[in-house]
């Protein structure tokens, strides 16, 4: 608690990268307000969306305009996107939630808990019978098919041809991400473009699923990748210590082939186990460049040891759900407003536990303490 007494909640800005515009909208930020605690909001947070510090003002006399350390400095810290080199400015003790990923990200679990910070990841928030609560996997899919076709298009005139066959696109996972991504694939990434498709009479989509048991057969990927036009891995691996996908894969690709990254998955080759991408030697993008094609600079940029002899265009984006920044913090405030109702009604700290509600048994199974199995945060 603040040394006052008071509950407090501080919204940060994020600076991943400039095309980074989300912030939580006003209107999350007045309905805390007027649950009787202060809400600091870092100066020019809405900005990247239209919206100026006035308009965080007005929803609440609680509500406080601050600088980046004012907010970090609060009982409840709320950023969408995991803070990378600010994690220092939160107080032991205060309760940061984020989109943190502790099982790919062994060595920000390890400051967290020497730091001694309650963190909550959201990508980890599930209800009793483990649906995620807080995603945007419609956005992922949807941003990042329409990405790839996008592509597709620029790079491969016959696309708009009447006389060429199907799109054949390949997702590999069937999880949640998967689901979408077959839908978003049907539609060719978008209404508009599967309407103009439609009306200029255009071949449809045909989608092919494959399981991650699948991935080690190498006789069938050589057969089915011959005829892909986009390769989507949408999987959730189960050891992100080895891809799923070796780059000489790639090469089995047509030249106009497209790989949409909805994975994003990170090299972290200095872990202990190292984590590497679902597809071995692809660049990864973010809100800034989200396109790579083969002769693109981001190749040679990888680590060394990763083969990356065989290329393809490529999208990937660490925030595909960013592209469309006003919509996507539309529904991520709509999903974490009971997750911050529930620690401001049962007291922070006190809110998060197996025995509590609902909402505070899906905090604590997303909470540091429960990743770490309760140990002390702090040694």
């Amino acid at each position: 608690m603040s040394n006052e007494g008071q509950l407090t909640i501080g919204f940060p800005r994020m600076y991943n990268e400039p095309g980074e515009r989300r912030a939580f909208l006003p209107s999350l930020i007045g309905l805390l307000g007027n649950m009787d605690v202060d809400v600091y909001v870092e100066a020019g947070s809405g900005a990247g969306m239209g919206y100026s510090d006035d308009d965080y003002r007005a929803t609440s006399p609680r509500v406080r305009i601050v600088d980046e350390a004012t907010a970090y400095g609060q009982d409840i810290v709320v950023v969408l996107r995991a803070p990378e080199g600010r994690y220092e400015l939160l107080r032991p003790g205060a309760i940061l939630v984020s989109m943190l990923h502790f099982t790919t990200r062994p060595e920000r679990v390890e400051l967290l808990r020497r730091l001694g910070i309650d963190a909550i990841a959201l990508d980890m928030v599930t209800a009793d019978n483990g649906q995620r609560l807080v995603q945007n996997l419609r956005d992922v899919a949807r941003n990042g098919l329409a990405a790839a076709f996008d592509a597709l298009e620029r790079r491969w005139p016959p696309l708009l041809s009447a006389d060429r066959l199907p799109v054949s696109v390949t997702v590999l996972g069937a999880g949640g991400v998967g689901k979408q991504a077959i839908e978003s694939a049907v539609r060719c990434g978008d209404e508009a473009r599967n309407e103009r498709f439609l009306r200029d009479g255009l071949p449809g989509v045909e989608v092919v699923v494959a399981d991650q048991n699948l991935s080690g057969d190498e006789a069938y990927f050589r057969r089915r990748l011959g005829q892909t036009d986009i390769l989507v891995d949408a999987t959730a691996r189960r050891d992100t210590s080895r891809p799923l996908f070796p780059n000489a894969w790639l090469g089995w690709l047509p030249d106009h082939a497209i790989v949409c990254d909805l994975a994003v998955d990170p090299y972290l080759l200095d872990d202990d186990p190292p984590v590497v991408r679902g597809i071995e030697g692809i660049p990864q993008g973010n809100l800034d460049q989200w396109e790579f094609g083969p002769d693109d600079p981001a190749w040679d940029t990888l680590p060394p040891g990763i083969p990356t002899a065989h290329r393809r265009t490529v999208v990937s984006c660490y925030s595909w759900p960013g592209r469309r920044p006003e919509a996507c913090m539309e529904l991520y405030g709509s999903q974490v407003t009971p997750l911050l109702k529930t620690l401001i009604w049962y007291g922070a700290r006190t809110a998060i536990g197996p025995d509590v509600s609902f909402h505070g048994r899906a905090l604590w199974r997303a909470s540091l303490r429960h990743f770490l199995g309760d140990e002390p945060l702090a040694p």
